[in-house]
């Protein structure tokens, strides 16, 4: 075969169900679409033949249904079948179980295998058994859950931008608060020397310092204060 082809065929094989051959007692869940209805029907029966390869691989399904045989043929690949369930292991020596067409009653039956019997085994392979579809329940909660927590990082989020813009207004109001003690000092620094230097001066002239007056202490108070 073309290697194009294999390539393109790999995109649609499947690798979610369970490994069986032929003589095992299998339960075939069938997706059968009813209108605009969907529902799984199971088809439950021993495996009597599985035929083909890559994506046009088939098993045979056979089952006694009211004394009438029942056989179905379904592709193993095929999107229809929503999963498959392994029931028991058989011990059978041929790849074709044709013959049991022919045989009825406790005949027809097919040898369990000894080791599927032991809880081992028998969970090791539930195991590698497909889980079923999620439910409408389970996907709606879990769309639920999805939303709260992409809320909570949301409110995380905007506690954590109003904090740092807290933190910015209060380093700011410190700066300005600083600055303003600063020129105050400034301030008050200079104001006691100008009248530290006018009195040393007047001192040195020898002239005795008359007291102000109410409107020239006014005015010396404005000099200062501009």
């Amino acid at each position: 075969m073309d290697p194009r082809i294999q390539e393109i065929e790999r995109e649609y094989l499947r690798s979610d169900l369970p490994a069986f051959d032929p003589g095992d007692t299998v339960r075939v869940r069938v997706r059968v679409v009813e209108g605009k209805k969907e529902r799984v029907q199971a088809f439950e029966g021993i495996c009597i033949a599985r035929s083909g390869s890559s994506v046009g691989e088939t098993f045979t399904v056979r089952k006694i249904s009211g004394g009438v045989g029942v056989e179905r043929i379904f592709p193993s690949h095929s999107p229809s079948i929503a999963g498959i369930e392994i029931i028991r292991r058989g011990h059978v020596r041929r790849a074709k179980l044709y013959y049991l067409r022919e045989r009825v009653g406790k005949r027809a039956r097919v040898r369990e295998r000894r080791w599927w019997l032991s809880e081992k085994h028998r969970a090791a392979m539930l195991a590698t058994q497909a889980p079923p579809p999620p439910t409408a329940e389970e996907i709606a909660a879990e769309e639920a859950e999805m939303v709260e927590l992409v809320e909570e990082a949301r409110l995380a989020e905007e506690a954590r931008l109003a904090a740092a813009a807290a933190a910015a207004g209060e380093g700011e109001a410190a700066a300005e608060t600083e600055a303003v003690e600063a020129d105050a000092e400034e301030i008050g620094d200079e104001a006691p020397a100008d009248v530290t230097a006018e009195a040393a001066e007047a001192e040195e002239a020898g002239e005795p310092e008359e007291p102000l007056s109410d409107e020239e202490d006014a005015q010396k108070a404005a000099q200062v204060d501009s």
